[in-house]
């Protein structure tokens, strides 16, 4: 069964920010919890984001263990959206789309999941039991980094 997860954060940046950031797979790790040893494997010289882009990580989703994850940039619209999908790892499939809407405040951001578990029947018994709340998880902690990165308010 396809799941889906869907974010909104209000950033208050301009676009070139909000896309800099976001397309660096370097900073990644900054923006998931710790406790998922996420690890960025592929050394890039530049940041600059292309269709076709692989990005190899390690990744520890439950109890430690740790997983290779390899993900492919599928589509990129510069300064508006991107799309990563998985290759190899965790999921059966995995496609992240990632957009940035230019608003009066700064960028607004959407963040749409379609993710489907291995393993059929056993999946979606793990899905119900942890997988979901852990997914939950890291973007509760996304959305607590990114607040704290673009909305930090100046007293």
């Amino acid at each position: 069964m396809i799941h889906k997860m869907y974010r909104e954060q209000q950033l208050n940046c301009d676009i070139a920010t909000a896309w800099e950031f976001f397309s660096s797979a370097n900073n990644l790790s900054d923006i998931t919890p710790k406790d998922m040893n996420f690890i960025v494997l592929t050394e890039m010289a530049d940041d600059e984001i292309f269709e076709g882009m692989i990005i190899d990580y390690y990744i520890s989703p439950l109890l430690g263990i740790k997983m290779k994850w390899k993900t492919e940039i599928k589509q990129v619209d510069f300064q508006k959206s991107f799309t990563d999908s998985q290759k190899k790892g965790p999921y059966k499939l995995w496609n992240h789309h990632h957009e940035f809407i230019v608003n009066e405040k700064g960028v607004f951001m959407k963040d749409s999941v379609d993710y489907e578990l291995p393993l059929g029947f056993l999946g979606e018994i793990a899905h119900q039991i942890f997988v979901r709340k852990k997914l939950e998880h890291v973007f509760n902690y996304r959305y607590k980094v990114l607040e704290e990165r673009f909305n930090k308010k100046i007293k």
